[in-house]
């Protein structure tokens, strides 16, 4: 449990994590009734100044490919409510938090070409270095203010370093997690042997450590390139999948 004096640290961030979200074209403030989902799942993706651009290009074009493969389609479309909310944002510094994909609805193998053809057309966006932690207040705003409901709500962060600058990563953490959702991490430990955690611990070990949380919490590590795909692939039919029961009808 957060204890309520720490919440005053998290008060100035969610204040600008509220500002950043009232980008154009964003839903009014009396959304519509939510559509029932399988997974609500909020891809907060590494653009920070450790990025490189080949680096980028290469991490986009996965993404893509990730979400139009036919494994992680037939998963999305096996469920309940046989489709699932996914929205992508990419993150830097503390005040470099954007939307790059909205949220969409992904029921069926259209769906996810189209959330390719958006993302791979999108401009880069985020600067600065490694606030993992506002990422997780972002996600965690960008989650509670969509219009669908799901059984699961799943933060999935990328990242190639560890956290550094913005809000306690222990506290944007317990936020997200008290607030019922899942945070799990793919640690790019592939760029000159791997980036570090803070004290120069195994960026894996920092993910374990600080940054996963939530029921049924992962973290999977990618040492080299040509492993990104498939580990892409991989986390998103886990996070997928991994659905509690189905609600019995009365």
């Amino acid at each position: 449990m957060i204890h309520a004096r720490t919440r005053r640290l998290a008060r100035s961030t969610v204040l600008l994590i509220s500002a950043l979200l009232l980008f154009p074209g964003s839903a009014p403030a009396q959304a519509p009734e939510r559509r029932a989902v399988d997974v609500e799942l909020c891809l907060a993706v590494d653009g920070s100044g450790s990025i490189e651009d080949d680096e980028f290009a290469f991490q986009r074009q996965a993404y893509a490919q990730a979400l139009t493969d036919a494994k992680v389609v037939d998963i999305v479309t096996s469920g309940f409510n046989g489709g699932i909310a996914v929205a992508l944002m990419e993150w830097g510094g503390p005040t470099s938090l954007h939307p790059i994909v909205d949220w969409t609805l992904i029921d069926g193998p259209q769906p996810a070409a189209d959330f390719a053809e958006a993302l791979l057309a999108a401009p880069r966006k985020a600067t600065g270095w490694n606030s993992i932690s506002n990422a997780i207040a972002f996600c965690q705003q960008w989650i509670e203010s969509n219009d669908f409901e799901g059984f699961r709500k799943v933060i999935d962060v990328s990242g190639d370093a560890g956290q550094f600058g913005g809000m306690p990563l222990e506290l944007a953490r317990g936020l997200a997690v008290e607030a019922g959702m899942v945070i799990n991490a793919l640690a790019l430990n592939y760029r000159s042997g791997g980036m570090t955690g803070p004290g120069g611990m195994p960026l894996s070990e920092h993910f374990y450590r600080d940054l996963i949380g939530g029921p049924g919490a992962f973290a999977l590590t990618v040492d080299s390139e040509d492993e990104f795909l498939d580990a892409l692939i991989r986390k998103l039919i886990l996070e997928i999948a991994s659905l509690p029961e189905t609600p019995q009808a009365n």
